[in-house]
């Protein structure tokens, strides 16, 4: 279900209508080049903060109908304008890949839902003002089911993004279950380790199952798009649930039988 490292667009997909293609490839492109400048390369974190900065004044350029010189952003502007999409869910992508540089630590549950809200359900967000679906009731959907993916990522990759320095897992439930930093350092998988993931895998689930019923809801390959999202991230916990946490040595990930399962099960909803 994952597109290398921006995760939650359906880039490509044999289901996304060929009118949308071009537009989706565009807003693909504005987010994975402003996440690649929060995550990739040897730049220091004020020269990564100053290039999100400049992309936010590329943005209010295009807010308020002053011209670009960028390529991209042209690009972006046409895609806005012809398709009526609202500004904020980019600003607060923007926002997302900002506090990736500067936040390494979440505290609490809810302060990691705020980063979701604003580094996951955009792209929903997004999504359904393309398909002009934007009642409350679809977006409050949708924003369950892109939080849900989001935390699915992060305890997919535990072990990657301690390597880059950093933990999702919320320090109140490492306290909660006497983990601490060195046994996810040293990958070592503790009975207090499992039954972190477990709870973890468990809440997540219940957030993508909230949001679950938009699938059914909306019409033709946008609701079969979501289907197979919704699915490919329960086959993830599931895939986490059966390894027992063990996210260190056996990143889980799908395979062509899981894709065979999720079809059957999509078809299934």
């Amino acid at each position: 279900m994952s597109v290398n490292h921006y995760e939650n667009f359906p880039v490509a997909s044999i289901l996304l209508p060929a009118k949308l293609r071009s537009s989706v490839a565009t807003i693909y492109a504005f987010a994975r080049s402003a996440d690649d400048l929060a995550d990739e390369g040897d730049a220091r974190p004020e020269e990564r903060i100053t290039s999100l900065e400049i992309y936010e004044s590329e943005l209010n350029k295009l807010k308020q109908n002053e011209t670009t010189q960028s390529s991209l952003f042209i690009a972006l502007g046409k895609v806005i304008k012809d398709q009526k999409l609202p500004f904020e869910p980019f600003y607060a992508l923007l926002s997302a890949f900002k506090q990736d540089v500067t936040t390494k630590r979440y505290q609490t549950f809810n302060d990691l839902l705020d980063y979701c809200a604003r580094s996951a359900n955009p792209v929903g967000q997004i999504m359904l003002g393309l398909y002009k679906e934007t009642s409350e009731q679809n977006r409050k959907q949708s924003d369950e089911i892109c939080s849900a993916l989001q935390l699915i990522n992060f305890w997919q990759d535990v072990a990657i993004d301690w390597q880059k320095g950093r933990i999702y897992v919320p320090l109140e439930d490492l306290k909660k279950y006497d983990v601490d930093e060195a046994q996810i350092s040293n990958s070592i998988v503790s009975e207090q380790w499992r039954a972190l993931m477990r709870f973890q895998t468990m809440r997540a689930r219940t957030i993508l199952l909230d949001g679950s019923p938009l699938c059914k809801r909306l019409p033709g390959r946008i609701g079969w798009e979501l289907r197979l999202v919704v699915q490919g991230g329960l086959r993830i916990l599931e895939r986490i649930d059966q390894c027992d946490g063990d996210v260190f040595r056996q990143r889980p990930k799908l395979n062509w039988k899981d894709w065979l399962m999720m079809i059957w099960r999509a078809i299934r909803m």
